[in-house]
């Protein structure tokens, strides 16, 4: 391998992919199965391992790809090849029909981002895209991510935006900010009610204990540090938030 880093190296593994050596193999032979090693032009100058774990890096630690691809002994324009080529193979797959005892968290997340055509001022100040996320709240395993909306629109319009359909036929648990959707959101005081009564507050306290779930898998999703301050352009954001999810999917179920 010319490369710095190395996928036959185990110690680069789960710094940089978040993914124990035996989940990254399990994905690489995924990644395979799905055409990972199809050649389109010129011949693959790394193998599959070392240009996943090159994918993985760039996400993790939110170098640029100018400043990556040295790293694993390529050019610049070898590693935008590569993320152009792996990084819809790694997205996770539409969710399934619902079991019958499914129940889903949807929560929106802010990514900031340099594409002023997806983003927006937001509430964090900087101009970011809005992206719902929608979570088994069984296994908290990402069932399912929205397309990413300027950060202005509110979860509730961004949710109504596509993703919703995804959670149909199974109960939904969501927050205050998606009235009007149809989700199970927290009980709030009426006109002219001073206070919830108790049975109303024990119920908000299982939402919200429900609900942290949602928020935490948003933490981890984010440990991904593109999603802190993505470059990326038109789906790239998109396409790097399903395949996180992905990764961190794998890292839930072993």
């Amino acid at each position: 391998m010319g490369g710095v880093i190395s996928a036959d190296d185990a110690k680069w593994i789960e710094p940089f992919s978040g993914l124990s050596e035996v989940q990254f193999a399990r994905l690489v032979a995924l990644v395979r199965r799905c055409g990972g090693d199809v050649q389109r032009g010129r011949p693959w100058r790394l193998p599959l391992e070392d240009r996943m774990l090159l994918v993985g890096t760039y996400w993790r630690t939110n170098l640029t790809l100018r400043q990556v691809a040295p790293l694993f002994g390529v050019s610049k324009s070898a590693a935008d090849r590569i993320l152009d080529h792996l990084a819809s193979l790694l997205a996770i797959s539409p969710a399934r029909r619902p079991r019958k005892d499914t129940v889903y968290i949807v929560d929106g997340t802010l990514v900031p981002t340099r594409d002023r055509s997806i983003a927006a001022s937001s509430k964090n100040y900087r101009y970011s895209t809005n992206l719902q996320v929608v979570i088994d709240a069984n296994s908290r395993l990402v069932v399912a991510i929205g397309l990413p909306l300027p950060g202005s629109r509110n979860d509730c319009r961004a949710f109504t935006a596509g993703v919703d359909r995804a959670c149909r036929g199974a109960p939904t648990i969501a927050d205050g900010g998606y009235q009007g959707t149809g989700l199970l959101i927290p009980h709030r005081r009426r006109r002219g009610q001073t206070h919830l009564s108790p049975q109303q507050e024990a119920e908000n306290a299982v939402h919200r204990r429900a609900r942290a779930r949602v928020e935490h898998a948003l933490s981890r999703l984010k440990n991904w540090k593109i999603l802190r301050d993505c470059r990326l352009k038109g789906n790239g954001v998109h396409q790097a938030m399903l395949g996180i999810a992905r990764l961190h999917n794998l890292a839930l179920t072993g």
